[in-house]
């Protein structure tokens, strides 16, 4: 037994996320798996923080932001003990953790189980089944996830190298945003308005904003480059509500891994991620020794959208460059260039061939995009912002989740009825000119139906997913996050899916969990449902999220001891 105390709260230089930064974790061995497991001690709490020249209490965990880093092995069991000493309900999400045989431990709030509120505490417990790599843990209730989340970095197996020369240094980079205001109390404003969000004060690369904004001259992530080495970046995207371009000035950025699965090396001198996304890349410091600019900017696709446009600015530091150098500026794409964010996806493959499913059982096809309500309040100047004096919402196949006030899992398991239904349709109620004739007469003929439908899937189904972008209110691209799987990804293009026309890499497609459908078009994942349990799927653009872009997957049991749900937790939250 080993027990680990290592720093916490102090102020170091940030390219200390390298390290292990929990409070405290424990390993021990576990006859029955044979397999490590690592508990660790999360504390939910407000923390003080001073940034853009103003000083707020912000919600955290351990004190911390960025959280704390959770590193562990392939095949590990990972224990998170969270206690709550916040005001605000919390649940944590393990981003990209496939949660086998664990859907109570995947957290989001309403799906699998209810907040723990103040006082109280919950222990996930999940294995790393043959996972490796970059993900993130975030909060899942309301809006907290803007200052909730960490890394998840995972390692292969002792022995097992990486498909690429090992780096000199790795180094853990999240985009984030940051807002002055209460989160709760922005979310709650928005929909209480029925109109858009407004955009973050800053962008943050591992919680610091950089140069470019205000009282910020010396709030800057840095990282210090021997020349000639190669860095191992894990980019991770933690935004709320943004998308983001990702650039080094005058380097070129190497492409090893995406969503934690190795994929064939992609060089480009851009990457672009959106909200749930993690890329891994290579850099060589092989430039004249000098002070580089690393930039995060938006990528924002959709029309008449307020959105932030300062860049944040971390540096890239050759040894021998002195603080007082100028930096060298990084060249980010135009905020709407869809080209760019679509280039890097096209050129993605899977590092080998792989076995894509091919006899398909059920064939699904989702729509996804905005829709605006019409009005029902007695006050509309107040509550009905949107275009036409509506409300804004979102759907999938125009039905806009709605989430009950009890676990959609819990219900499930106990067969508790009336919080949620099964009749989630597998096809649009309506097929049309999805990108060039949608309805756009806002809010006479953009409505959409509300509902908590749910659809349900046999163990072992082979699955074929179309996610199709619409033009209703605006095209726009969606990270689409799929809890409990990864996908691969066989086809990605612009316009109306065509299956005649549509060209599909059954070869070796990248395998996500978080798929940008572009805008104005589609995306094809399959996989097979072989993971029972509630999983959520939805828009990772947390106001899309708010107005109801999601859907939850039943998927049933199986016959074998190894595929069957576990009873929940007996600590598992009440509502």
């Amino acid at each position: 037994m080993l027990w680990v105390l290592d720093h916490n709260g102090e102020e170091a230089d940030q390219q200390d996320s390298t390290i292990s930064r929990f409070n405290l974790f424990y390993q021990t061995n576990d006859i029955y798996l044979s397999l490590k497991s690592f508990f660790f001690l999360f504390q939910v709490q407000t923390t003080r923080v001073t940034k853009l020249c103003n000083t707020k209490e912000i919600p955290t965990i351990n004190g911390m932001y960025p959280g704390p880093v959770v590193y562990a092995q392939e095949d590990d069991k990972v224990i998170v003990r969270v206690t709550n000493e916040s005001p605000y309900n919390i649940t944590i999400h393990w981003h990209g953790i496939r949660q086998r045989l664990s859907c109570w431990s995947d957290g989001p709030s309403y799906i699998t189980q209810c907040p723990i509120q103040t006082g109280q505490n919950f222990t996930y417990e999940f294995t790393l089944v043959q996972q490796k790599g970059t993900f993130f843990w975030h909060a899942h209730v309301s809006w907290l996830r803007a200052t909730i989340y960490g890394a998840i970095v995972v390692y292969p197996k002792n022995g097992v190298p990486y498909p690429f020369n090992f780096p000199y240094e790795e180094h853990i980079i999240i985009l984030g945003e940051f807002w002055m205001k209460d989160m709760v109390q922005i979310e709650q404003a928005v929909l209480a308005s029925g109109g858009a969000p407004p955009p973050a004060d800053a962008f943050t690369i591992n919680g610091q904003p950089g140069p470019n904004y205000n009282c910020s001259a010396d709030d800057i992530f840095k990282i210090y480059a021997v020349p000639g080495k190669t860095y191992l970046l894990r980019l991770i995207n933690a935004a709320l509500n943004q998308e983001h371009f990702f650039a080094i000035a005058n380097h070129r950025l190497t492409i090893v891994e995406v969503d934690a699965e190795y994929t064939k090396p992609l060089t480009t001198d851009r990457v672009m991620l959106g909200p749930g996304q993690t890329l891994n890349v290579l850099v060589t410091a092989d430039k004249p020794i000098a002070k580089y600019s690393m930039a995060m900017g938006p990528y924002q696709s959709a029309k008449n959208v307020s959105f932030q446009n300062i860049t944040a600015i971390a540096y890239f530091q050759y040894f021998g460059a002195t603080a007082n150098d100028l930096s060298l500026p990084a060249a980010l794409p135009h905020f709407d260039d869809n080209l760019a964010a679509k280039t890097v996806m096209d050129g993605l493959r899977s590092l080998n061939p792989v076995t894509v499913p091919k006899d398909i059982d059920r064939n699904l096809f989702v729509t996804i995009g905005l829709n605006v309500q019409k009005c029902r309040s007695k006050n509309p100047q107040k509550d009905c912002q949107a275009k036409g004096g509506g409300v804004m919402a979102a759907s999938m196949n125009n039905i806009s989740f709605s989430k009950p006030n009890i676990s959609i899992l819990e219900a499930y398991y106990k067969n508790i009825s009336g919080y949620f239904s099964q009749d989630f349709p597998g096809v649009p109620l309506k097929f049309y000119d999805f990108v060039n004739g949608a309805p756009n007469n806002p809010p006479n003929d953009t409505n959409s139906l509300n509902g908590t439908r749910t659809y349900v899937l046999h163990y072992g189904t082979k699955v074929q997913l179309i996610l199709q972008d619409t033009s209703t209110v605006s095209t726009e691209n969606h990270p689409i996050h799929l809890h409990g799987y990864s996908f691969y990804v066989v086809g990605y293009g612009t316009g109306n899916y065509d299956p005649d026309t549509a060209n599909f890499n059954l070869v070796d497609p990248p395998y996500m969990n978080t798929i940008g459908v572009p805008v104005g078009g589609w995306a094809a994942i399959r996989f097979v449902a072989d993971n029972p349990g509630a999983w959520f799927m939805h828009c990772h653009l947390e106001i899309h999220l708010s107005w109801g872009l999601s859907v939850v997957l039943i998927v049933k049991n199986g016959e074998g001891p190894l595929e069957r749900l576990t009873h929940p937790p007996k600590d598992l939250p009440r509502c």
